[in-house]
Order: structure tokens, then C-alpha cells, then sequence
């Protein structure tokens, strides 16, 4: 078995991977090449905590994987990460355990990935300012994958602890994203709302990150962070103002996406208003943006095959590459 770590994935495998691995398995998914189900989570709510364990198949390829991923928000304060997680990759020829990787990286990668095609497809071409809202560990990959597709002049960050706002706008300078995008920390929201052509939102927030009548025409947002019926990045609001609504796997939106799952219990909304899923835009299946002033959004939970997207892509480079650690199990 090759064992892969995140050391090694970082200096192999990048966004522009990402996006390619991730439009195609989202292509075969939509071919139907793909067994996909539904993840396992198991919470612990004394320490606001969950594990996720998410199996999926290329049935083309003959691949599958299993992902095991934990989410401890605490874990920061004893120098822990907060998401660990860890990837088998299988040949479903012949059931052979072909390799182990880390997860905490590719986790975030992919759903930057995930972002970055769902913003190719919905923000305005002429898209100048990103609001990143939350600066926690999810939130880097989310504007690598907006600045693959986007030519950004300005970001706003905004973040309840300053200071970590700004090892945010340190870390993407050392990691050379442009130079001539303008950063500003920025504590109120609601200006900064104002003022977006796309926002990003990674938080754990149990209550809206932002006020929807703030949203601009034209808007496009990107919500990944809230994964459990308890969490809410973004208002009643906003989910009636947005023209079109797309999420990155439905199944697992309805029960998982805490913002969407209140909507659908109002009187005024419900899931038959959802625009179709990120890999009905890939395909054209349904429409994109049709005008300057839509307001979109893109509901991401993840899904086991997004995974398996990247996994694939990773073993395969570490394969031709000649990275990672043969042991015998």
C-alpha cells in the first residue's frame, strides 16, 4: 500500500487539479458511473464535534474510496487541527488496498474546487470584489478556487477575531496569490456585503453570517460551511431574494443544509425552487447566469464522490511521479 501524506499532496496536486478531477467525475456522475452512498455521521455534542465516514465507486475506472474525516472545533486551542481525515483508495478489480492518504488538505481543495466551477458558472464575468466571511482553515481553498476563474482587484475579509483575518491575507501573500489585489480587514458585514460581487462563506455558524437585504443584485455566493439542519451561514432572506439556487448534491442538501432545510419548512419556499445541482450546470443541463442582476448561490455539504475525484487524481500522480511510502499491511 502507498502511504501519501499532506506534505507530499501539497507539492503535487493543486487547484488546476482539482478542477479538472472534479468536472469529470461530476460528468460521470451525471452518466451515472458513479455509486455514491449517503455518508455516515456521527456526532458528539460535548465537544460540538462529528465524524464523518463517506464511501463512493467510479464504476468506469474501477476505483472506490472510503474517506474518514473528524471535525473538532476545539481542537485549536490544544494545537490540534480542526478537520483531520484520512482517504483508502481500492481496486475494485480485485479489492486491492492500493493507498492511504491524508484528507485535511484535499477536503478543502475539492470544495474550493467545487466553488470555483459553480462561480465560473454563476458570478458576473466582470466579478471585481470577494468577501471572504470566516478565515478558519476552509476558507484559503475557497478563494484559490474563486481566483482560478475570476480576476479579482479587491478582498474584504471579515472575521470575529482580527488578528486572524490578517494571517489569512499573510498566508495567500506568501502562497503569491496576485499582487495587485487590494486587501482590506473589514469588521462590519454589512458594508462589506454591500460592496461584494461574490461572497465565501466557511463558518460553522448556527445563525446567519449576514443580512440577505444587504445582498446586491448581480451577487453571487458561495456557502460551504454549514453542513449540519443545526447550522445557518445565511438567511430566510437571502434564500428568496436568490434568482437561482444551486447545490452541489441535492440529496444531501435536503438533509444536511441547515439554511435550506428551514426554507423548506416556511410557507413562502420550497425545495421544488432549488435550480438543479453543480453537475446540471457542468453538462447544461440547466442555465447559468442570464443577466447582471441574478442573485445566485451555491449550497455545498460535500459528497463522498468529490473525494474519490481527487484521490483518483492523487494516486494516479503519485504513481507516475514516484511520491509516497510503499509499506506492506
Amino acid at each position: 500500500m502507498l502511504i501519501i501524506n499532506e506534505k507530499e499532496i501539497q507539492q503535487h496536486y493543486f487547484m488546476a487539479d482539482a478542477l479538472v478531477d472534479v468536472e469529470h467525475i461530476l460528468r460521470a456522475k451525471a452518466e451515472e458511473q458513479i455509486a455514491n452512498p449517503h455518508r455516515t455521521v456521527i456526532e458528539f455534542p460535548q465537544h460540538s464535534a462529528s465524524v464523518l465516514y463517506m464511501p463512493s465507486s467510479d464504476l468506469e475506472n474501477e476505483m472506490t474510496t472510503v474517506k474518514t474525516v473528524t471535525i473538532f472545533p476545539d481542537n485549536p486551542a490544544v494545537g490540534k487541527p480542526t478537520t483531520q481525515g484520512v482517504i483508502l483508495v481500492s481496486d475494485a478489480k480485485n479489492g486491492e488496498h492500493l493507498a492511504m492518504m491524508n484528507a485535511s488538505y484535499l477536503t478543502r481543495l475539492r470544495t474550493g474546487a467545487l466553488s470555483g466551477l459553480a462561480t465560473d458558472k454563476l458570478a458576473r464575468e466582470d466579478s471585481k470584489v470577494l468577501v471572504v466571511i470566516g478565515t478558519g482553515a476552509m476558507a484559503f481553498e475557497q478563494v484559490l478556487g474563486v481566483l482560478a476563474v475570476r480576476k479579482i482587484e479587491k478582498m474584504l475579509l471579515v472575521n470575529p477575531t482580527t488578528e486572524k483575518a490578517v494571517k489569512f491575507k499573510d498566508r495567500l501573500v506568501s502562497f503569491g496569490v496576485d499582487s495587485s489585489i487590494e486587501f482590506e480587514i473589514i469588521e462590519d458585514v454589512a458594508k462589506a456585503v454591500r460592496q461584494a460581487d461574490i461572497i465565501c462563506c466557511s463558518t460553522r455558524s448556527k445563525t446567519p453570517v449576514f443580512d440577505g437585504v444587504d445582498v446586491q443584485p448581480g451577487t453571487h455566493v458561495n456557502g460551504v460551511g454549514s453542513y449540519l439542519p443545526t447550522m445557518r451561514e445565511v438567511d430566510h432572506t437571502f434564500i428568496k431574494r436568490c434568482d437561482k439556487i444551486v447545490t452541489d448534491d441535492e440529496g444531501g442538501v435536503k438533509e444536511e443544509a441547515g439554511e435550506i432545510i428551514y426554507a423548506n419548512e416556511q410557507d413562502d419556499w420550497s425545495y421544488d425552487e432549488l435550480h438543479g445541482e453543480l453537475m446540471d450546470l457542468v453538462t447544461d443541463k440547466v442555465i447559468s447566469r442570464e443577466n447582471t442582476e441574478e442573485i445566485t448561490f451555491f449550497k455545498c455539504v460535500g459528497a463522498a464522490y468529490f473525494d474519490l475525484a481527487v484521490a483518483q487524481g492523487v494516486y494516479r500522480k503519485a504513481v507516475q511521479n514516484g511520491y509516497g511510502v510503499e509499506v506492506e499491511v
